[in-house]
This record gives C-alpha cells, sequence and structure tokens, in this order.
C-alpha cells in the first residue's frame, strides 16, 4: 500500500509513502542525460532529460518506484493488485512495465507530452528478469499545472484527469472519484448545528467539523484523509514550511509496524517517505527508523556523466542528544 501527492505552493512539491513489508535495497539514485537503457523490445533508449528518485539498481539498471525529472515532470507506481492487465498491443511501441517510469520522465517535460507519448506505446508483462516477477501498479504523473492517474487493462491505457493531485491503491481510480462525495461535509472548521435551529447544541471540543474523516488504513481511507489534510493544510511559503508540510500529510497516513497485517502475517509499515521540490530538483527522504530528513540536490553532480549517481538511505535512528 502507498500514498501521492502532487502540491503546489510556491514550487512544485511531489511524493509518496512506500508502505512494504520488506525493503527491495532502495537507494536514491540520478540517471544522468543520456543514459543507456537496453529495452526488452530490443532497442537502446538515450533518455534526453536527467532523473532523481528511489530506485533499486540491478546492474547498473535503476528500477525507479518514484523519479523527477530535471524539467520538473514527476512519476510514480502505487500497488495496484488484481487489476492492471499488460499486453502488448499492435501498432504501439511495447514498453516493459518497469521501463515505464524512465522511458516517460526520460523524454517528457510535461504531463501534455506524457499524454501524447502514451497514444504511441503499450506495456507488456516482460519481467525484469526471472528473479523480478512483474509488479501490478498503477500510476500518477504529475507537473506544475496538472497531474494524471494511468491504469492499464486489456485494452490498453486508462488515462484519469485527477482534480485531486491524491493517488493511493485499490479499488480503480473511478471509485475513489466517487467515493470521495461522500465526504464532501468535512470541514476544518467548527461544526454548526444543523440538526434543528430550535436545539441548543454547541461542539464541545475543537475539529468537529470534521468528524466521520476516515482514521483507518485502507487505501480508501487514506485517499480521503490526503485529500482533506492536502487542502486544508496551510504553509508560509517557505521552503522548510512547505517540505514540513508535506511530510505530516504523509506521516497522517504512514504504516505503523504491528498496525497493518499482511496476508501472510507480516507487518506493513512505510519504509520510507519522499518528498521532491520539483521546481529546483531537491529530492528529500527519511525512513521509518530515521525520521531525520536528508537531502540529495539533483544539481549538484554532473548531469552529464556517463554513470549512475546511487546513495545508500540513511536508515539508522539519528537522535540529537542536547544533553
Amino acid at each position: 500500500m502507498c500514498t501521492a501527492i502532487n502540491y503546489i505552493s510556491k514550487d512544485h512539491y511531489f511524493g509518496r509513502n512506500l508502505d512494504l513489508d520488506y525493503s527491495f535495497d532502495e537507494k536514491v539514485c540520478i540517471t544522468p542525460r543520456q543514459y543507456p537503457f537496453n529495452l526488452k523490445n530490443g532497442t537502446l533508449y538515450h533518455n534526453t532529460y536527467a532523473l532523481i528518485g528511489m530506485a533499486t539498481v540491478i546492474g547498473n539498471y535503476p528500477l525507479y518506484a518514484e523519479a523527477a525529472n530535471e524539467k520538473g515532470l514527476c512519476m510514480a507506481g502505487l500497488n495496484y493488485p488484481h487489476h492492471s492487465m499488460y499486453k502488448a498491443q499492435k501498432d504501439r511501441i511495447a514498453i516493459a512495465q518497469f521501463e515505464f517510469i524512465p522511458y516517460v520522465l526520460g523524454q517528457c517535460k510535461t504531463v501534455d507530452e506524457a499524454r501524447d507519448l502514451l497514444n504511441k506505446i503499450t506495456l507488456s508483462d516482460t519481467p525484469f528478469s526471472k528473479d523480478l516477477p512483474v509488479t501490478i501498479l498503477h500510476y500518477i504523473i504529475a507537473d506544475e499545472k496538472e497531474d494524471i492517474i494511468i491504469e492499464h487493462d486489456e485494452n490498453g491505457f486508462v488515462i484519469y484527469d485527477d482534480p485531486y493531485g491524491v493517488l493511493t491503491n485499490n479499488p480503480d481510480f473511478s471509485y475513489h472519484l466517487e467515493n470521495i462525495k461522500n465526504y464532501m461535509h468535512l470541514s476544518a472548521v467548527n461544526a454548526v448545528n444543523r440538526l434543528d435551529g430550535r436545539l441548543d447544541l454547541r461542539p464541545y471540543a475543537e475539529g468537529m467539523g470534521a468528524i466521520g474523516l476516515p482514521g483507518d488504513s485502507s487505501s480508501a481511507s487514506r485517499y480521503i484523509r490526503t485529500v482533506f489534510n492536502k487542502f486544508n493544510t496551510v504553509t508560509d511559503g517557505s521552503e522548510e514550511d512547505n517540505v514540513s508540510a508535506f511530510f505530516h500529510m504523509l506521516d497522517n497516513v504512514s504504516m505503523l509496524k504491528g498496525c497493518v497485517k499482511t496476508v501472510s502475517g507480516r507487518n506493513d509499515i512505510t519504509t520510507y517517505s519522499c518528498c521532491i521540490n520539483a521546481s529546483k530538483g531537491y529530492y528529500y527522504y527519511k525512513t521509518y527508523d530515521n525520521s531525520r530528513i536528508s537531502l540529495i540536490d539533483m544539481h549538484k553532480v554532473d548531469l552529464d556523466s556517463k554513470t549512475l549517481y546511487i546513495y545508500d538511505l540513511k536508515d539508522k535512528p539519528d537522535i540529537d542528544h542536547q544533553n
């Protein structure tokens, strides 16, 4: 399970919680311009734009969970089991599911350009290797003006305009667009008496305008909670306050060890949370065991390099002893 947010506050911010019951050896990775990708369709692809994001790197190949490119276009894949079907279509370029993020971000500057590209390609179910099966995902693609949700079925891509800038997991995105209507009464201000004006009813505590806001960890509830928090969060517009607010939004839907059990009995946790300032190329992250925020600036490296830049996560507790 995961949660992704697209957020504008002076700059453009994008990020997500990655919720899993295991680590996939994730590392922050910068892919420079013109990096070679040997695609499963037999062609050699070089990305035009540099990328930064979280990836598993195998044999110098970055398998991105999410990333942003140097032009500010962002993309993330979120778990979507039992729904997506990857089936190559005639007259379209077949891209393996694991190639999707670098293929789009490597050549598109905007969501509009991504839409045009999607009309030319299809996703195939070709795995990265025999040890890494195909991951069933749906995607959010975002720039500073808009974002879209991408799902894939037997007929190809299903593309949704996203008015809320939030994505979680199952069911399909059309469900979330309908379900949110059940919560249109929620408010950040105190509740008022609409039961009967003859009755002297007053709030007994702050926050009662949001009674009914779901608090469980299901994807549908996390979606509603994230939309509510995103549209009610206030910042002073500074980088520090925007980043702080973004991580607070993610914290509000994070997984605590032991509170969500998978079908195999393992603990589903938020292995990491990230916030990308896509306007500046800053990648912020924190991990389950280290809540101190770390920053990697993609523009402090040579984006015309021939090799990947790979950064191990600082995932050990980092406590400031003040006395």
